[in-house]
Order: structure tokens, then C-alpha cells, then sequence
């Protein structure tokens, strides 16, 4: 506990920010609510993300095989050339909104490849939406948690430590003023009587 000076203007002090304390404790505690509301909502939807991916990986499994087809699938046929996200604000907390991804297909010869090759982009070009809509809510979701982190050791700041101190203080500050008024009562009494004294 920090030294304080035992006077009614430290008194005054005191009193004015254990009521700010308790003005802001509120509005953090509402925010954290917040926080830790949106990151259960980002991470569900992480969630439901990977179940889509899972789903669409699946499906894909009944005709991998003919992936390996010699030249058909060349590494580089698909590739994203854009990722097109915004800024959101969540309780004061800049975060990406993936908006969508723009993508390139090389060009190749619909003639001499195989019919499946176009359900095969289009597949991929679904995952890799998926992988980078999951990779921007994961950003989301650290920026929120150091949020909500910071915010927590601020609630517990106020509610564990700086409100208890200012009411030990204001405490201290009124017995040790209220105990200066008493004697400051008492030695008036003693000098009222000592001065009837050789009044007499």
C-alpha cells in the first residue's frame, strides 16, 4: 500500500477515484462480457468451417485416385491472387472480416483433360475459401483473446486491488482526522479550564 498524506484534501482525492473506480469496473466487466460472447461465437464458426472443409475432403476421397492421372493436376493450376478482407470493430478491438478471395486458373486444354478436372477446381477453390475465412477468424480470435486478457487483468486490478485500497485509505484518513478533531476538542477543553483557572 503506497503512503498517503493524512488530510482532507488526500480524503477528497480518494473518495473521487473510488467513484471513477466504480464508474469504470462496469463498463469493463460489460466489456469482457462481450469479448468472451464473441470469442465463443468465432470460435463455433471456426468449427462449423472445419466440418464443411471435413465434408468436402470426403467427398473428395471417393475419387482421389484419379488425381494422380500423369500431367493432369499440375501444382500452380489453382492459386489465390487476392484475399479480400475489412476492418471490424468489436468492444474497441480492430479485427479482419474476411470478405472473400479472388483466385487463377491456369489455363489448359478442356479437349485433351479429363471431365472431372473442373469439379476438381471448383472443390479445391471451395477448401482453400474455407482454409482462408478460418485463417482470418483465427486472427480474429488472438486479437480478441489478448483483448479480453488485458480487459480481465484490468477488472481484477480495479475489483482486487485499487478499490479495496482507496476504501483502506479513506478509512485510515477519516480515523486518523477524526482523532485529530478529538483532540484538538480536548486540548481546547484544557485550555478553557486553565484559563478559568487563573481566571479564579
Amino acid at each position: 500500500m503506497a503512503k498517503i498524506k493524512l488530510t482532507k484534501n488526500e480524503l477528497k482525492k480518494q473518495k473521487d477515484e473510488l467513484k471513477m473506480f466504480r464508474r469504470y469496473l462496469p463498463t469493463l466487466m460489460l466489456k469482457k462480457q462481450q469479448l468472451q460472447m464473441e470469442i465463443r461465437t468465432t470460435e463455433a464458426r471456426i468449427r462449423d468451417l472445419m466440418t464443411e472443409k471435413d465434408r468436402i475432403d470426403e467427398s473428395f476421397k471417393a475419387w482421389i485416385a484419379v488425381f494422380g492421372e500423369n500431367g493432369v493436376f499440375v501444382p500452380g493450376l489453382l492459386r489465390v491472387t487476392s484475399l479480400r478482407t475489412e476492418t471490424g470493430n468489436i468492444a474497441g478491438v480492430e479485427i479482419p472480416v474476411f470478405k472473400g478471395a479472388d483466385f487463377a486458373v491456369r489455363e489448359y486444354d478442356l479437349v485433351s483433360n479429363p471431365l472431372w478436372l473442373d469439379a476438381a477446381i471448383e472443390n479445391l477453390r471451395k477448401v482453400l475459401l474455407l482454409d482462408l475465412e478460418a485463417g482470418t477468424l483465427e486472427e480474429q480470435r488472438r486479437r480478441l483473446d489478448r483483448e479480453l486478457r488485458t480487459t480481465t487483468q484490468r477488472v481484477n486490478l480495479f475489483e482486487k486491488v485499487k478499490i479495496p485500497e482507496a476504501r483502506a485509505n479513506i478509512k485510515v484518513i477519516r480515523v486518523y482526522l477524526g482523532d485529530q478533531q478529538t483532540a484538538a476538542v480536548v486540548r481546547g477543553k484544557i485550555a478553557k479550564r486553565g484559563m478559568e483557572k487563573v481566571a479564579q
